[in-house]
């Protein structure tokens, strides 16, 4: 993280720990890299946040933390050092972790196999077996609170949320405490965390190193927790099979129970602490290096913990043959209402007898009973023909109802005369049958009371039936299409199942839902949908991605190609010169071979234009030398012929080839350096006869100028000397002065 423009990065505190770069920032602290001045070491400091300075809870959080982890002396739980506070922020100095987290090992290499799982998960056991034989609860077990140094140790940091074990809650009710997808479901609820919580962290942490899927998701945090309460988190080697995933390994039967003994729902059915944990992974850790990782059911069996006792049942007593019948009385009632505090009894004139249950307490009546109406919950009823227990320092009356339980109800028995029998009709018959034969209609009381009855029961059934079949036609055949986001194929299927729906799925890519979960359904969730029809769901494969084609070495038109059928688009073209790669060819590419890409992802190249052309300068006439050594720092082959000319001074260059344009590095250059006129030597022509010597001067190319300087009278021809001497180098064509007498 830039640390630029933190005003702490520079700062001493206490004169003791120089904070030198911030490493990152949480919602409580930030947390610096700094040197500790007295003992020369690297140490991690988090100060807490100077907004939250004032707040006594955040303080008080603050404080746990240093002292919940500074009891714990452990080689797999990072140290704490020193605790103050600077300027009114308080700080904590921890142990200086090189190295990375767990959740960037899960990134880039989950799913894990069982053997390289277990390894790094056996000190976060350890860790969690120190802190629960310590009294403290961490409460907050993920992937970003494990560290994992550059040695390969891992370490489990940020007792932030810790505690001792049954100390008071810090937190309001309803508010989340840890990270929804590894929060227990006892914490989501009502219960205080203890080791039994941690472990649950812990299981889903390894379910995710497992599998590289968090076993819960949702779309905000309350979907999750609620997850963690109602739906069991299903075998890691289930989830792999879903996703589809194909490895040279597999998950055997004890490492699932491992982690199911971690995850399960009920605390009491879970591994109850770090110590039996870590007894657990190193149990696994054996079987997996003895046997490479086949099955073994009974080592299974032995992982999971004795089942949870059932919770404590009455048990109530089966009805005695023998129970005792109420005596007949007249045609009144006696009525006992019964309160939560004690009872009180009044007399009513009943029809028939009758006993109505309130909200709390369960019936059961004798032979005098005629009916009983109302939804009982808690507590007992009973009748008896004597006399009932004593209630707030009085008796019930003979023949009354009794309450053992809670709640309120009133109860009333009735004793009513028996109707006398109508009489039979024993009177002479006719031989002939009528066509309506005499209906003989009793009038008795009970049997009015049946014949209603029964025409009340026909006009319900009738009604129900009418009711029935018009609920069907309007909403009965009509289901409702259920919310499939974010579930699996299985679990999909199964949603829609329940709804009387048939499922078709297709796949499709998406940046945002995880490979095998759906994206939509056609109709969407919660549209109604005649029962038996089919949702279509989709799929998702996850993210699109392609590889990068390898184009270094190919034409440009061939990289072009490559790029567009990988379904990428092309980017930038850079052309730049080089001396070895040949002109049009892909010299580089942004993006390196087999990386997965996103389909039009653009990928800039850089193509070579060859060597580079350099403009060649016309040294004629400048000295050879120079001339030879400015082509050559051009890079440039250069090449010096000499020869004589009369009119271009020695050592400067006659010529130059090729003298202009542009050319490569590497290429010839040809220059022509002057040696300056031909000279000839001026013989000795003294004594000669003028003509004679004439000759020789003219035949070496030399111009003669005859000046005769004699005193004597008669000419004699002879040639006396020359100007320039005899012996003299001069160029061809020079003038001679030729002296004769």
């Amino acid at each position: 993280m830039n640390s630029t423009f933190d005003p702490l990065v520079g700062h001493v505190l206490d004169d003791r720990y120089e904070i030198v770069a911030k490493i990152a920032r949480g919602g409580m602290a930030t947390v610096y890299r700094a040197r500790d001045l007295r003992l020369s070491r690297a140490v991690a400091v988090k100060v807490m946040r100077s907004d939250l300075g004032e707040d006594d809870e955040f303080a008080a959080k603050f404080d746990r933390e240093a002292r919940s982890a500074a009891v714990l002396s452990h080689p797999s739980v990072v140290s704490v050092f020193d605790q103050g506070s600077s300027q009114g922020q308080p700080y904590i100095v921890m142990e200086f972790i090189d190295g990375e987290t767990l959740r960037r090992v899960i990134s880039r290499e989950a799913p894990l196999d069982p053997e390289r799982a277990l390894e790094m998960f056996e000190p976060v056991a350890a860790a969690l077996a120190a802190a629960h034989e310590a009294g403290v609860v961490h409460r907050d077990i993920k992937p970003e609170n494990v560290m994992i140094t550059s040695r390969g140790q891992v370490k489990v940091a940020d007792f932030g949320l810790a505690r001792q074990e049954g100390s008071p809650q810090m937190t309001a009710t309803g508010v989340l405490v840890g990270t929804a997808s590894y929060l227990p479901p006892e914490l989501v609820t009502h219960a205080r965390p203890n080791g039994r919580s941690d472990v649950y962290s812990a299981g889903v942490v390894l379910f995710e190193m497992l599998t590289g899927r968090k076993p819960h998701t949702g779309e905000n945090n309350y979907q999750i927790a609620y997850r963690h309460v109602n739906v069991d988190i299903e075998k890691p080697s289930e989830r792999l099979s879903e996703i589809g995933h194909n490895a040279d390994w597999q998950i055997p039967d004890y490492v699932d129970t491992l982690v199911l003994a971690c995850v399960a729902r009920d605390p009491r059915a879970r591994i109850p602490d770090g110590r039996e944990l870590l007894t657990a992974v190193r149990r696994v850790r054996h079987e997996l290096a003895r046997t490479g990782g086949s099955d073994n059911p009974a080592l299974a069996a032995a992982i999971l913990p004795a089942s949870p006792p059932e919770d404590d049942t009455e048990i109530v007593h089966p009805r005695t043959a023998e129970r005792p019948r109420p005596t007949a009385s007249p045609s009144s009632a006696q009525t006992a209402v019964v309160n939560r505090g004690g009872w009180s009894s009044s007399a009513a004139g009943v029809a028939a007898g009758a006993a109505v249950g309130a909200a709390g307490g369960t019936f059961a009546a004798g032979e005098a009973a005629a009916a009983s109406v109302g939804a009982p919950a808690n507590g007992a009823w009973a009748a008896s023909g004597g006399s009932a227990p004593r209630q707030n320092g009085s008796a019930s009356r003979p023949g009354t109802w009794t309450h053992s339980g809670g709640g309120s109800a009133s109860a009333t028995r009735v004793s009513s005369p028996v109707s006398p029998r109508p009489p039979s009709n024993n009177g002479p018959r006719s031989q002939r049958t009528p066509v309506f034969p005499n209906l003989h209609i009793s009038h008795d009381p009970v049997h009015r009371r049946r014949r209603a009855i029964i025409i009340i029961v026909m006009v319900l059934l009738l009604t129900t039936l009418s009711g029935g079949g018009s609920w069907w036609w309007m909403e009965g055949r009509f289901t409702t299409v259920p919310s499939m986001a974010d579930l699996n194929e299985t679990k999909a299927r199964e949603a829609a199942a329940a709804n009387d729906l048939e499922v078709t799925t297709t796949e499709e890519y998406s940046e945002t839902v995880e490979r095998g979960l759906v994206i939509s359904t056609d109709p969407e969730a919660g549209e109604r949908l005649l029962r038996g029809r089919t949702v279509a769901v989709v799929m998702s494969r996850g993210p699109e991605r392609y590889p990068m084609p390898e184009v270094v070495g190919s034409s440009r038109e061939d990289a072009e190609a490559a790029i567009e059928q990988a379904n990428m688009t092309v980017g930038e073209v850079t052309g730049q010169w080089s001396e070895t790669v040949p002109a049009d060819e892909v010299m580089s590419a942004s993006q390196e071979p087999g990386t997965q890409l996103k389909p039009g992802t653009e990928i800039a190249m850089t193509v070579s234009k060859g060597p580079e052309p350099i403009t060649i300068p016309d040294f004629t006439g400048d000295r050879a030398d120079k001339a030879q050594e400015e082509l050559e720092k051009l890079g440039f082959k250069v090449t010096v012929e000499e020869e004589n000319d009369d009119e271009v001074k020695a050592d400067r260059v006659i010529r130059q080839s090729p003298s202009s344009g542009t050319g490569r590095r590497g290429d010839t250059i040809t220059i022509t350096k002057s040696l300056g006129p031909v000279l000839v030597t001026i013989p000795n022509v003294r004594l000669k006869s003028t003509d004679a010597a004439t000759k020789m001067l003219e035949d070496l190319g030399l111009e003669v100028e005859v000046k005769r300087e004699s005193n004597f009278p008669i000419p004699l021809d002879i040639a006396s000397g020359t100007d320039p001497r005899e012996g003299t180098e001069v160029p061809v064509g020079s003038k001679v002065t030729l002296f004769v007498a």
